[in-house]
């Protein structure tokens, strides 16, 4: 089983492509990412083939083959597996060509192009907005869309500071004037509160200062340890 979404609009690919996902985990599939970055030659061949011993299904979000020769050469070549495993495969991609589009087009359920507007610079405060709706899964799309656009893992994490600080003082607070914020922002913070179980934005707020520190110190790979921290949220 093999669906394909590409566009030029990132966040809207990844949003149909985690719908996609979504509908799959809804049935028991067990989601594994395998991205460019860190793709291992054989791998694809290897996955189109596996079967589990206790029948467990997944879904594989291919992410971005494109990025990587090899990752790609793998993909085209288990094309034809893919859509012939039990498991599910999902691509993600950017613009195809033409010759791309073809060998998809032969093995695809699902071959789309999904329109999207390309922003001149991506909106950090986007990120900030779902951390406070404590949406989880735009939050992880959005940072992956961040770094994509080169923005500083220090510009992402004082994003994300700046909100917690404004929920907790939003939570100690009882007015705009004794927070010093203006109306709108803060009865924005007010509201997000609820979304938010007592002690958790601190604790939130303590790791979020922890593996900057950390990610500073070496220690730890910042990009790595902050995907991992919206993925706790």
């Amino acid at each position: 089983m093999l669906q394909v979404y590409f566009g030029k609009g990132s966040v809207e690919v990844r949003k149909k492509a985690f719908v996609c996902i979504g509908s799959y985990e809804e049935k028991g599939f067990v989601t594994v990412r395998i991205e460019a970055e860190r793709y291992v030659q054989g791998t694809c061949a290897d996955i189109a083939k596996s079967v589990s011993l206790f029948g467990e299904k997944r879904v594989y979000l291919l992410d971005t083959p494109s990025a990587s020769i090899v990752f790609t050469e793998d993909v085209q070549a288990s094309l034809e597996a893919f859509a012939q495993s039990p498991n599910a495969f999902v691509v993600i991609e950017g613009g195809l060509l033409a010759p791309a589009k073809k060998s998809y087009t032969k093995y695809a359920e699902t071959l789309e192009e999904v329109e999207g507007i390309i922003a001149e610079r991506f909106n950090v405060f986007a990120l900030a907005d779902s951390l406070s709706n404590k949406d989880k899964k735009t939050l992880w799309l959005l940072l992956q869309d961040a770094f994509a656009e080169g923005l500083s893992s220090e510009e992402i994490i004082g994003t994300l500071w700046w909100q917690l600080k404004t929920l907790r003082l939003a939570k100690l607070t009882k007015s705009a004037s004794d927070a010093g914020m203006k109306d709108f922002p803060y009865n924005k913070a007010k509201r997000s509160l609820s979304n938010f179980t007592e002690g958790e934005l601190e604790s939130l707020s303590h790791r979020l200062l922890a593996l900057y520190h950390d990610g500073h110190l070496g220690t730890v790979d910042i990009e790595l340890a902050l995907e991992k921290w919206t993925l706790t949220l």
